[in-house]
């Protein structure tokens, strides 16, 4: 087993936490804004983890490009669309947020 390997298998290991996280963030948090911030910051890294460790596993030129075109586009979508959940949540008519959750018993 090489070190690339050894990183490879950390980054997809590191990668995939963050991705449950952000998971859990989303079903444990109560408000939008809140479940907004769980499914962005740690989804983004957690993605880019994972294609750190696909180039590691081959690092070739050939994987690099589609790799990295698909770590950019995770990266603006996602920013693109927490703005657009956040305006949506910031601008409604109502103080309330009817998207919270009922309590826990």
């Amino acid at each position: 087993m090489s070190a690339l390997d050894v990183a490879a298998a950390a980054c997809l290991l590191l990668g995939a936490a963050l991705a449950l996280s952000a998971g859990v963030g989303l079903v444990r948090f109560r408000t939008t804004l809140d479940r907004m911030h769980a499914g962005t910051k740690p989804q983004v890294l957690g993605v880019l983890l994972v294609l750190l460790a696909m180039w590691l596993r081959r690092p070739t030129w050939a994987n690099a490009g589609p790799l990295l075109l698909a770590g950019v586009s995770q990266v603006i979508t996602v920013s693109v669309a927490a703005y657009m959940v956040a305006r949506a949540a910031y601008s409604r008519d109502r103080a309330d947020d009817d998207t919270e959750l009922p309590p826990e018993d």
